[in-house]
Parts: structure tokens; sequence; C-alpha cells
């Protein structure tokens, strides 16, 4: 199971997130603000499912979440572990 780990950035409502677990994505930039930006089935979507999150930015070594005004980290991150947990277990099961 992979270990994820968090950073603040400059802006309090943003969290960056990295892995021992491998890529977040193959290659390139995935930057989306809502479910209708991104395809149904990708990690962006899962993420922006997730009420409370605002947006995303997904990066090969890292990811960069936003939550909307007034959201717990304390409530968010369980839910956002499961579904990094969830990606990187699926892609193991694909490999």
């Amino acid at each position: 199971m992979p270990r994820f780990q968090t950073e603040t950035t400059p802006n309090p409502n943003s969290l960056k997130i990295t892995t021992d677990g491998g890529r977040f994505i193959a290659e390139g930039l995935i930057s989306a603000s809502s479910v209708d930006d991104v395809p149904e089935d990708t990690l962006a979507h899962k993420l922006l499912s997730i009420d409370g999150i605002a947006d995303v930015l997904l990066l090969p070594a890292f990811l960069t979440i936003s939550r909307t005004d007034g959201e717990a980290w304390s409530t968010l991150m369980p839910k956002v572990e499961a579904v990094l947990t969830q990606h990187f277990a699926d892609r193991e099961d694909a490999a």
C-alpha cells in the first residue's frame, strides 16, 4: 500500500501530495475545477467528486488539491487518501 505525504502550500486551502507508490499520471499535466472538465474514469474526476474539493492539479510526481472555503482537511483527507489508495491498487491490478 502506498504512503502519502502532504505538504502545505502558500495557499492555506491547498495541499501538495506526494507518494512512494509511483506516478499519479503517466505524463503531462491535468488541471481541473469541475468533474465536467475531465473524463469520468480519471483520478482527477474521482478527486473532484469528493464534496469539498474545489480543484486539482496533477503531475506525474505530485498532485495539489484545493478545498472549498470552510471545509476541514481532517474531514477531506481520509476521503482523498481512500481515492488515491484505490487508484494505485487499480493500476497494480491492471499491470
